[in-house]
């Protein structure tokens, strides 16, 4: 037995393959299994001539979704899927599916979602768990190969990282407890033993948002770094995203082209990442340039809507007198229409609504989605916006020795629009200012005991980051929504399956 991957390494020879009927389709005495195993798909092709009766009914009686194994000679084709073709002289049927119920049509976002656990076996989303299990995979070679130690922090909680205002709150033993929004405050503790480290968990937050960046249970790859400054830090990160993007161009050009991945947004990497202030980004939201750069999307996005709401009927006219395979082109062509459509008409609705927020910026305001995709847009690489307002970040980062006003923190925004990857920056480390932080906060002091620990004994510099990894599939793949950059994603009013 052999799996479809591996197919190359075996040309001519007899193999066997056990899998999945992914589509079936039938010719003048031939029948062509398209067969998916986890490692890829294959034709089979099955020839009434060359094998028996038995095998020949055998396969007749498959449906999508059948488990089988078959039997064959592995032949080179160029013209065929992957390149590779297994020509079956025997089959054995481990089990008739019965009805499946995703099918080429055109089916809406909520039945996907309700049939998550089937959807995941489609080529697309396939295509996407392979591109994030790369990305995982990248994570911890670059961080291994640097000297970091991986460490795991806690789920529950006793205290808050970022406020208590969404955090899921849980019963533990009778005390109060919380699913944990961060590792970060643990990372720390664990940085004053190791030097180096980082955690990779699952994080939760109770926002009620329905926006398609954001999820209530994600996971998270938080550094923290002794001996480390802002600069060092944002250095770090830059680092290792370049090192991730370029890995999985490198390694998964396949599921990239199923993905249809414009690659010339990720090649542009390499380049080095600018650094701009929040002042400057405020700057840039309130100019001319976001002015300009809003108009013309209003009008591409106009001038693409009549140009696809013309192009349905001609299509479908035509769908009236099509052949089989054509047909199903432009049933394919119709759904990215429909699709597109409706992403134009969210755009067309959004635009003034960003207009209003970007160009009525203040200092001292938070950037919101909108405004980070404006920002995003006006670049070709990440971007990182550093040195926020005091008031509007957490009570552990650091102020600037020259301006209290100025947190030591930084975002990196992700280009074509995808917004806040990384969040991050250097940690307080002298004990008094933390421990005014967190009574300006409103915070309870007691639960910090054992984190103000780290600044009674040994406390240095040091810093960190958090890179939220299904928004950096999402980049990555090219997605529009997070919801498919995880297996079984947990959004507001979405705990099934």
């Amino acid at each position: 037995m052999t799996s479809i991957r591996d197919l190359r390494h075996h040309v001519g020879t007899i193999q066997t393959l056990n899998g999945w009927v992914y589509n079936l389709r039938t010719g003048k005495g031939l029948l062509f299994v398209i067969l998916r195993d986890g490692s890829g798909l294959c034709q089979c092709v099955v020839g009434q001539e060359q094998v028996g009766a038995d095998v020949w009914d055998a396969v007749n009686t498959l449906t999508q979704e059948s488990a089988v194994q078959l039997t064959g000679t592995v032949v080179a084709e160029e013209r065929s899927l992957g390149g590779y073709e297994l020509h079956v002289s025997s089959a054995a049927v481990l089990q008739i599916a019965s009805d499946y119920p995703i099918t080429p049509k055109d089916h809406g976002v909520e039945f996907l979602m309700e049939n998550r656990h089937l959807w995941l076996r489609s080529q697309r989303q396939w295509a996407i768990m392979r591109v994030r299990n790369q990305i995982i995979w990248a994570i911890h070679r670059f961080f291994q190969d640097r000297g970091f130690i991986q460490m795991d922090a806690p789920i529950f909680t006793g205290n808050a990282v970022e406020g208590t205002s969404t955090l899921f709150e849980t019963d533990y033993f009778d005390q109060k407890a919380y699913l944990t929004q961060s590792g970060q405050l643990y990372g720390e503790a664990m940085a004053m033993a190791h030097g180096k480290i980082y955690t990779f968990g699952p994080t939760f937050r109770a926002e009620k948002s329905k926006t398609r960046r954001h999820l209530t249970e994600f996971w998270m790859i938080e550094p923290e770094m002794a001996f480390y400054d802002l600069t060092m830090n944002m250095d770090l990160a830059e680092e290792m995203i370049r090192f991730i993007v370029t890995d999985v161009l490198a390694a998964r050009p396949h599921e990239l082209a199923i993905l249809k991945r414009d690659l010339s947004h990720l090649s542009k990497i390499t380049n080095p990442f600018p650094r701009i202030t929040y002042t400057e980004a405020i700057d840039r939201l309130r100019s001319d340039a976001t002015r300009r750069l809003l108009e013309t999307m209003e009008a591409e996005r106009v001038a693409e809507h009549a140009a696809l709401s013309a192009e349905g009927p001609e299509l479908e006219k035509e769908a009236g007198q099509a052949k089989k395979f054509r047909k199903s082109q432009i049933d394919a062509r119709l759904r990215e229409i429909r699709s597109r459509l409706e992403e134009i008409d969210e755009d067309l609705r959004n635009i003034p609504v960003w207009r209003e927020s970007a160009l009525g910026k203040q200092w001292g305001d938070d950037l919101g989605g909108s405004d980070e995709t404006l920002l995003t847009m006006q670049y070709e690489t990440p971007i990182m916006v550093w040195g926020y307002p005091s008031a509007i970040k957490a009570f552990y980062m650091k102020r600037d020795p020259g301006n209290d006003a100025i947190a030591l923190g930084v975002d990196m925004l992700a280009p074509e629009g995808y917004g806040e990857i990384i969040g991050g920056g250097q940690r307080e480390d002298n004990l008094d200012l933390l421990l005014a932080r967190i009574r300006e906060h409103d915070l309870p002091e007691s639960v910090f005991h054992w984190y103000l620990d780290l600044r009674r004994y040994g406390s240095v510099p040091h810093a960190g980051f958090g890179l939220g990894l299904e928004r950096t599939v999402a980049w990555i793949c090219g997605l529009k929504h997070v919801r498919e950059t995880i297996p079984f994603p947990r959004m507001l009013g979405r705990l099934h399956p």
